[in-house]
């Protein structure tokens, strides 16, 4: 059996924040600032001053294969070691918290539990501490920076501790003093010898030195010291499990410390700073249509970027070994799963950076052709990884219609194939590698192979969340469809200026009215992309009573000849003379026919006549579509 990759020793609380001050334990880059309030470090000393269990503290030892830029705990001497013994992964609240108010020496800064800024000196009220009846957190007490605690508006002074006599008298146990018990001793004998109250105090003294001092004194900390030969994925993952109440951490954090460590600033280059744009507000900003903040790449995230350049550089690598004569499984696989993001060498960032943002750039035009314009509408924002990695590696090439046939190809295949709803890494290094070689005739790839589309998959779409739901409103209008009362195509200045949706055709209250049940009407199948003010004009009537309505015209509305509506009818697959005889039953299987024939003509083949989906599978949809539905609803 393997051993252990840690060891787990208790250590000294007053040794480990003397390893904090002289920099011999340091925090690794991606970790956050120190945060806690006022309220949590008082419960922290309250419970460490009755030598209760405060958790363990994990530690990462330097020097191995991850190579995380150090730096030092908040309020550390400036010129502390740069070279650590080890980095703290998790512990950093509680140790910060301790090493400032005990060995710094300076007054603390930190926040009220309402979040308001204030500086605090931390004290022991050694009656209190020592009062069995009263709360071990009632006990310790912050002042403020001159030390001075005021009530009634600041008007009236209620504790004066700004001088050490003063301390003295009120008993109050100065934390910063915690570790040098000596030093307080022999000065407290001093004074009260002088003051004639030594003999009087100092029994309570030698108690609250046996009952409280001497638990921080002789506290233990566990320690899980992670050796290291620990890998990033490791400490990636382990970060992660015992930092649950902290910040997310994702690979981007874990690069970004590894990159600092060669000096290169990776946040900069995603997030900007007041000089330039950084590589995320860029994206965001890209192909935004005439009137919007953002376009379709508004949530492609750091580590998506990251992922698209990992496959190029485990391409390298593969190409390299078979170079070298490497055959079959000694070859490294090509993946942009998180270990390849973790191993991404800062040369192979800087070498496809700028390629790889003109192949996000690609994307968000590739999507836009296809009627895609919000992230709401986007089947899955997963593939646009994929997308981009191809686009990134072809190039101009794209720009030639026969390649552009096949990447619309590819992509409806992924969408109504329904591929790309989770565990997603192979599929997309599959088609990284796949797609490109087929753009040079080369063999079909697997997404459009071995994909299938069941006839019947058309009933159960019914949630906006579905890639195949919005697969199917992008497909009509991309294919021509005209709004009901304008006749305008669905560009993106009408999308946006008509705030175009999808809605039903035969309206909802109709159907319901009618005896029909939601898993009918709210079907794919009954909706279609429509304005607004479309919408208001349909209403809730029967389609014969609408259509009327849009023939006769309103007094902000023209009337529309009904030949000239039943041109507009069919640009959305719907057969006018059902409509206009409310033949909801024939018209629900006469345009499931026509809606699989543009699917299949999407697909580039014929779909498959099998068994009804079960009951519930139009809610099997990915995470992504999640996250932007509720983006938009937030929105």
């Amino acid at each position: 059996m393997a051993g252990s990759a840690f060891e787990t020793n208790p250590h000294s609380l007053q040794k480990l924040l003397e390893q904090c001050k002289s920099g011999e334990l340091q925090l690794p880059d991606f970790q956050r600032s120190w945060v806690w309030d006022e309220d949590r470090i008082k419960s922290l000393i309250a419970s460490l001053s009755r030598a209760f269990p405060v958790g363990a503290i994990m530690t990462l030892k330097t020097g191995g294969d991850v190579n995380f830029k150090p730096r030092t705990v908040e309020g550390a001497p400036t010129g502390a070691s740069t070279t650590p013994q080890a980095l703290l992964l998790d512990g950093q609240q509680r140790l910060t918290s301790l090493y400032q108010v005990t060995l710094r020496g300076q007054v603390v800064e930190t926040v009220t539990p309402k979040n308001k800024r204030v500086k605090r000196w931390f004290y022991i009220d050694i009656l209190k501490a020592l009062d069995p009846e009263c709360s071990r957190e009632d006990a310790i007490v912050g002042v403020p920076e001159d030390r001075i605690l005021r009530e009634n508006f600041n008007k009236d002074v209620v504790l004066d501790l700004s001088t050490r006599e003063n301390e003295f008298d009120a008993l109050m146990y100065p934390l910063s003093m915690v570790f040098d018990w000596n030093t307080w001793q022999m000065q407290f004998i001093s004074h009260t010898q002088a003051g004639g109250t030594f003999a009087e105090h100092w029994p309570t003294i030698s108690r609250f030195h046996d009952e409280v001092i001497q638990n921080f004194a002789s506290y233990q900390v566990p320690v899980i010291a992670l050796g290291k030969d620990t890998s990033k994925e490791a400490v990636c993952l382990v970060f992660e499990k015992v930092n649950t109440g902290g910040k997310p951490l994702d690979a981007f954090e874990l690069v970004t410390a590894m990159y600092a460590a060669e000096g290169h600033e990776l946040r900069k280059d995603w997030y900007g700073d007041t000089a330039k744009k950084g590589r995320h507000r860029r994206l965001v900003e890209a192909v935004r249509p005439p009137g919007q903040d953002t376009g379709i790449l508004a949530q492609v995230g750091n580590t998506d970027f990251l992922q698209a350049l990992s496959l190029f550089h485990t391409r390298d690598r593969r190409r390299e070994a078979a170079a070298a004569g490497k055959q079959g499984k000694e070859l490294p696989a090509v993946t942009g799963n998180r270990q390849a993001l973790l191993n991404l060498p800062l040369a192979a960032y800087k070498k496809y950076e700028t390629q790889v943002e003109h192949g996000f750039v690609r994307a968000a035009k590739f999507l836009n052709m296809l009627h895609i314009y919000r992230v709401f509408d986007l089947p899955y924002q997963s593939q646009i990884v994929p997308l981009a990695a191809i686009l990134a590696d072809i190039g101009e090439a794209w720009e030639f219609e026969a390649n552009r046939q096949k990447l619309v190809q590819w992509y409806w295949n992924g969408v109504f194939g329904e591929l790309y709803g989770s565990a997603v890494d192979t599929r997309i290094a599959r088609d990284f590698m796949e797609v490109p070689t087929w753009l040079k005739d080369g063999p079909v790839p697997s997404t459009v192979s071995e994909t299938i589309f069941r006839a019947d998959r058309l009933k159960t779409m019914r949630m906006r969340l579905s890639a195949a739901y919005k697969g199917v409103n992008s497909l009509l209008m991309k294919e021509g469809a005209e709004d009901f009362r304008s006749g305008q195509k669905f560009d993106h200045s009408v999308f946006f200026g008509e705030a175009v949706d999808i809605h039903h055709i035969f309206p909802k209250q109709w159907c319901i009215n009618n005896g029909f049940k939601p898993d009918v009407y709210d079907a794919i199948i009954n909706k279609t992309p429509l304005s607004y003010r479309t919408n208001r004009i349909i209403g809730g009537v029967a389609p014969t009573s609408y259509l009327k309505k849009l023939e006769t015209g309103t007094p902000d509305t023209p009337a529309i000849g009904p030949t000239r509506l039943d041109a507009i009818l069919s640009t959305h697959l719907i057969d006018p003379t059902l409509l206009r005889a409310d033949a909801f039953e024939m018209f629900l299987v006469d345009r499931q026919k026509r809606l699989l024939l543009l699917i299949e003509q999407a697909m580039g083949k014929k779909a498959y006549a099998g068994d009804v989906a079960e009951e519930g599978e139009d809610d099997e949809h990915d995470e992504d579509g999640v996250e932007a539905e509720k983006t938009m609803a937030a929105a």
